[in-house]
């Protein structure tokens, strides 16, 4: 409870700026979390799940790679799924397919990025604002004649300017924190997409060259 008292003073003494500060802070905070979920089901134990999809291709068992793509949410195994639903057809075909499914799943997977940024970037913005208005509040204090009053507009000031400079450089650091990592997490999916479907289409390509350029299934 002493800290909650603490907190509520820390805000009143900043201002509104510190509520509006925030109220950034909580939406940055409600995306970061929200994402890091999202991607949680997006993501992969990329090398484990290219093992298996090649040792099922080995096998010429196309359809159980197909279901065992079927058997994630990831978005890897969803353009793997696709490459290999036109493994029966030219590698340029693949290729296509592939492609295509990425360009779709690219902004599932970067979704949220650019507003953790921008939240990051108003979070400082606001604290700097915070700074100004509490120095302009002080210098009120300076043209004022009663002393007494001039010790509190400028106590007021001061508190107004460290207050918010002070938490919205705090929410700034912990949003980009957040935007750091859930970026750092995007790019490793979009990284595997790009490396184990460029392995799938060497592998689909080797297996036509052995097979006289075609790769059946009686079950596809």
């Amino acid at each position: 409870m002493e800290t909650l008292s603490e907190f509520r003073k820390f805000m009143h003494d900043g201002g509104l700026l510190m509520w509006i500060i925030l109220a950034v802070f909580v939406s940055g905070l409600a995306i970061g979390v929200y994402r890091f979920f999202r991607l949680r089901t997006f993501d992969i134990n990329a090398s484990s799940f290219m093992n298996e999809i090649q040792k099922l291709i080995l096998a010429n068992k196309i359809k159980e790679a197909i279901q065992y793509c079927s058997g994630t949410t990831s978005v890897m195994a969803r353009v793997m799924k696709n490459g290999l639903k036109r493994s029966n057809q030219n590698l340029e075909q693949v290729q296509n397919a592939i492609d295509a499914t990425a360009l779709e799943v690219v902004p599932q997977v970067s979704a949220g990025l650019n507003w953790l940024g921008y939240f990051g970037g108003v979070a400082t913005l606001f604290g700097l604002l915070g700074t100004i208005l509490g120095l302009i509040e002080s210098f009120k204090a300076v043209a004022l004649a009663d002393p007494a009053k001039k010790a509190e507009v400028l106590s007021n000031g001061i508190a107004i300017a460290m207050n918010s400079t002070a938490f919205g450089l705090l929410t700034a650091i912990l949003i980009t924190f957040l935007h750091t990592f859930i970026a750092a997490r995007s790019e490793k999916i979009l990284n595997d997409i790009d490396q184990y479907g460029v392995k799938l289409l060497d592998l689909l390509g080797t297996m036509k060259a052995n097979k006289g350029g075609t790769l059946t299934n009686d079950d596809l």
